[in-house]
């Protein structure tokens, strides 16, 4: 009897342990794109990398616009805070004309998420063209701490 209750403390203590070690549940409130981390650089990832720096600003020239009537600073963009969604070539095998889905999810101050949009662009050798901009949600009054208030435009 001593011995089964022995073997029954310790497999109750190893339980605890490694559930304590468990890696932490997702919160609705983070977005996907900071908990879909790579484990590893691949070459596809490494072009999906460039990509997004080239369209950084074309997508940074439609936030401010989106949040002017949201916010008194305009949301900045990083790149690990965009996605890579969707990308189609739109005139077959080794075609040049491209349609690239990105979701990204803006901030502003010490990283204080404002929101999520989705960007649909056009990339052919001639232009780079957004073809349709969603606002998805964001911002929300209750993520700004007191003392950034002052960057919140929108009464509720």
């Amino acid at each position: 009897m001593r011995r089964n209750l022995q073997v029954i403390t310790i497999l109750l203590m190893i339980a605890l342990i490694t559930n304590g070690l468990a890696p932490a549940q997702r919160t609705a409130a983070e977005p996907p794109s900071q908990l879909q981390k790579p484990q590893a650089d691949s070459r596809e990832l490494q072009l999906q990398d460039m990509l997004v720096l080239q369209l950084l600003p074309y997508m940074d020239e439609q936030l401010k616009a989106a949040y002017f009537s949201l916010l008194t600073t305009p949301p900045q963009l990083y790149p690990y805070l965009v996605q890579v969604e969707q990308v189609e070539r739109l005139n077959g095998f080794r075609g040049f004309d491209f349609r690239i889905t990105l979701r990204a999810f803006p901030t502003v101050g010490p990283h204080i998420g404002v929101g999520e949009d989705l960007f649909t662009y056009r990339i052919s050798s001639s232009q780079v063209k957004l073809v349709e901009y969603k606002h998805l949600n964001g911002p929300e009054r209750y993520n700004f701490p007191p003392n950034y208030l002052d960057m919140w435009r929108k009464s509720k």
